[in-house]
């Protein structure tokens, strides 16, 4: 846990939690519709601190993670970012206007009107997550302040130097008024939870998710919540199984497969196996070289996690299941863990029933795709689903016969960085959406606004009834 200042709010100070919020609620009340110049602002205020922090931020996942490579948190935490704060600068004029309605045609035709106007919903929480935290906080935080909201940010208490410079960055750039930072631990989150939030965004876990759903259901908080789950891959026949390889081992090697949307275990056909096997642990050294000790690489982010890991894997092996590292662990010993291959563990250990969010890879033999699905719609709705095959009959049958949050055809994770499409999980890895347009109608309240027509049609339906009423009440039904 955390113990500096952050955003003016000490670790785990729950009376400056609630401070905080009201001065962010009496920020608000000033100021319930900003224009479409202040949203730039914040907006452009947030692309250049992040901008400006870039390296210090860089340093601090570094040190919170025991090693990450400073080009992949870079990338993930900072490049992504910035690009999606951009794109979201350029879209929020047109996201702004009202959208016209259509209108029976008889008021229409008098002057009726309708339309929807996207109104702030005022304090917008957001619980972030450890593992790609600095994207995860800014990607919907840039949201929030394009829906013209302010929002409340606690960081994640498993990478305190992240969340430190994080709470240093957004204090400098933004007023109290405008985003406040908390920093703590469970006590906090818990607190943070139950505050008469207008909408609260959390990543993380299912488990979590129960406690932080109940602690809102007292306010009638609305939730958006993007919550993971064991991500399936299959593997057509029809596949280009070397270029599936390849894709695939990026979404394991990328930030060690701590990613809500890593792929989880993969579906490959029986007779296509051990060609499989044998490509991935190629592509493993062609991609990283040197192992878990390889620079390109990250470490699995503290001991809680590691000895996680080596569970699943230690219970494999027990188990006589074919575990094939890609490597010998890293020479420090400690939890830089090796991308580790696992092939048809049964469903009962825990590396089948649990999210791996690690550097494991189970990988499952099949015979046919309605096999597959079957499989896949037995268990809890993941947040991506991935195939791979150049069979578009098969392509749609396994997009129509399942449910994720969403889908990459062809490659892994990439519909993430989409940003024009909803992100976004399903029953068990989450609800509601954001990135881009939908982002930005995620966190505001669609109003609808209906001018009546300066004749007075509405006479019809107004008691004393009669002939003229029931005739309009036939048309209504009808049409006729």
């Amino acid at each position: 846990m955390q113990n500096g200042m952050a955003g003016g709010v000490a670790a785990d100070d729950l009376d400056g939690l609630r401070a905080a919020f009201e001065t962010l609620s009496a920020g608000f009340a000033a100021e319930r519709y900003p224009a479409l110049e202040v949203r730039r602002d914040r907006l452009d205020r947030l692309w250049d601190v992040l901008d400006r922090y870039a390296d210090r931020l860089c340093d601090a996942l570094g040190s919170d993670f025991g090693y990450r490579s400073p080009r992949q948190s870079y990338f993930a935490d900072v490049a992504t970012t910035g690009k999606f704060i951009r794109l979201t600068r350029r879209g929020v004029r047109r996201w702004m206007k009202p959208e016209r309605r259509s209108v029976e045609f008889l008021f229409a035709l008098f002057g009726a009107s309708a339309r929807v106007e996207y109104q702030p919903l005022g304090v917008v929480g957001i619980l972030s997550p450890w593992n790609i935290p600095v994207n995860l906080t800014l990607t919907p935080l840039a949201g929030v302040l394009a829906a013209g909201n302010r929002a409340l940010v606690k960081p994640s208490e498993h990478t305190p130097a992240t969340a430190e410079v994080m709470s240093e960055m957004l204090r400098s750039a933004f007023a109290p008024d405008e985003v406040g930072v908390v920093t703590g631990g469970v006590e906090t989150g818990r607190a943070f939870s139950r505050l008469p939030l207008d909408h609260l965004v959390f990543t993380g876990g299912e488990a979590i998710a129960r406690h932080i759903m109940r602690d809102a259901a007292d306010n009638l908080t609305p939730l958006t919540l993007e919550l993971g789950g064991k991500s399936p891959v299959i593997v057509g026949r029809s596949a280009d199984l070397d270029l599936a390889v390849r894709r695939i081992a990026f979404g394991k090697v990328f930030n060690a497969g701590q990613v809500c949307l890593a792929p989880d275990y993969v579906f490959v056909h029986r007779g296509d196996i051990e060609r499989f096997v044998q490509s991935m642990q190629a592509e493993l050294a062609r991609t990283l070289p040197a192992g878990a000790d390889d620079p390109d690489f990250v470490s699995v982010i503290n001991d809680r996690q590691g000895d996680r890991i080596r569970r699943y894997i230690g219970e494999a092996e027990a188990a006589g299941v074919r575990v094939l590292s890609a490597a010998k662990p890293g020479s420090d010993g400690g939890n830089r863990i090796p991308i580790t291959l696992m092939v048809d563990p049964p469903d009962q250990l825990a590396v089948s029933r649990e999210e791996i969010f690690g550097p494991i890879l189970v990988i499952r033999g099949y015979e046919s795709i309605d096999e597959v699905l079957a499989y896949i719609n037995a268990r809890p709705r993941a947040l991506a689903l991935y195939y791979f095959g150049r069979d578009a009959a098969e392509q749609r049958q396994v997009i129509s016969g399942t449910a994720s949050g969403g889908v990459t055809v062809n490659d892994v994770i990439m519909h993430y960085t989409i940003d024009d499409l909803p992100f976004g999980g399903v029953g068990a890895s989450g609800m509601g959406a954001y990135h881009g347009f939908d982002g930005f109608r995620q966190f505001s309240h669609a109003r609808a606004i209906y001018r009546q027509a300066g004749v007075d049609l509405g006479r019809v339906i107004r008691p004393p009834y009669g002939k003229l009423f029931d005739r309009f009440s036939r048309y209504t039904m009808s049409g006729k």
